[in-house]
């Protein structure tokens, strides 16, 4: 079963009130598997308009990534950014087929 992710480009426009978004979220994410994979570190922008912090989070299957996202923890955690960030996000299921060679 193929693993889910968010991907996430976001600018943050208070950083000491995202600080709650980012207390609030860790209970949700523990809830359903999530695991950051990035979270805010260094971003070279290559094409587009990107956003000045990218975030990506694994879970351990799509289904978990979605149920997350739309589970009670996470509305909540969502309250605690809302005028703090403008977020870029969607939620796609990994890929499990060939690679190149």
């Amino acid at each position: 079963m193929a693993k889910g992710y968010w991907v996430v480009f976001a600018d943050v426009t208070d950083p000491e009130g995202y600080k709650g978004y980012m207390a609030a979220n860790a209970k949700a994410l523990s809830k359903y598997g999530g695991r950051f994979l990035a979270r805010g570190g260094k971003v070279e922008p290559k094409e587009g308009k990107p956003r000045s912090r990218v975030v990506v989070v694994e879970f351990p299957t799509y289904s978990a990534a979605l149920e997350c996202y739309r589970s009670p923890e996470y509305v909540t955690a969502m309250k605690e950014r809302e005028g703090r960030s403008v977020w870029d996000m969607a939620i796609t299921e990994g890929y499990e087929g060939p690679q190149p060679t």
